[in-house]
């Protein structure tokens, strides 16, 4: 970093987190969130109030390893940026981390300057559980069909009203286009990668728990386009945990 790019007041910090023990990126009375916890450590180093605005609003227990947000301070910085990264990165808790902090373009918003989204959900299906991805992955006993989600997933690709894959109390206007909807396996793991212009309450985990669904037999494909076609939720499948689900990639 450039100690001369220094003496601003408004920056895009590129971060990432472990979402595990936090009730979502949004600060909320009385409850941890990483805005919160973010906000709070910046504030203590910076010894001034802050604003902090996010690219998205990930829910409880969702990670990200790519997260842009705006960070606003009432005076200018003092600090130079390599200093300010090793000791903001010092008071934060070991599952937040500032990756990059760069100045802010003038009149840029990390969430609503946003081409598209990139998220990932990873499953691991295996009849014995691995412990040390409690919280990181949604473990299956069972083995999926990678390919019959595949499949499935291809009706869900374009423009769309998804009211049948998103929470009762998502937002009005529930037209998303999805770019891209991918189903890969990696050996003991399926991998679900999903890139659109945006994406409704528990929409990715909709479709991750519907596409789980068709592979365990109780959907088939036709089910899965006719559910898109109906907007009624009560058609569509379960919704998956938020362990595997990571904000994977913010394109601009």
């Amino acid at each position: 970093m450039q100690e001369q790019l220094w003496g601003f007041d408004m920056f895009l910090m590129d971060i990432a987190y472990n979402g595990e023990h936090y009730h979502g990126w949004q600060v909320q009375p009385n409850l941890p969130t990483v805005q919160g916890t973010l906000c709070a450590a910046l504030e203590k180093l910076l010894l001034q109030p802050v604003m902090i605005s996010g690219c998205s609003r990930t829910d409880a227990g969702v990670h990200a390893r790519q997260f842009i947000c705006r960070l606003e301070t009432e005076k200018p910085i003092g600090i130079p940026m390599d200093r300010f990264l090793k000791a903001a990165n010092h008071l934060l808790p070991n599952d937040i981390v500032i990756k990059s902090i760069d100045i802010c373009p003038e009149g840029f918003h990390p969430r609503f300057d946003v081409k598209y989204k990139e998220y990932c959900y990873e499953i691991r299906d295996g009849m014995v559980f691995d412990p040390f991805l409690r919280g990181l992955i949604w473990q299956l006993p069972y083995r999926l069909d990678a390919d019959l989600m595949q499949t499935a997933a291809e009706c869900l690709v374009g423009k769309h009203d998804f009211s049948a894959f998103c929470a009762a109390d998502a937002c009005e206007d529930r037209v998303r286009t999805i770019y891209s909807l991918s189903v890969k396996r990696v050996d003991d793991r399926v991998i679900v990668s999903v890139a659109g212009d945006g994406f409704l309450y528990n929409m990715v985990r909709i479709i991750v728990g519907t596409l789980v669904d068709v592979s365990t037999g109780r959907f088939s494909k036709n089910d899965v386009s006719e559910m898109l076609d109906s907007a009624d939720r009560t058609r569509s499948g379960r919704t998956a945990p938020p362990d595997g689900l990571y904000l994977n990639r913010v394109v601009y």
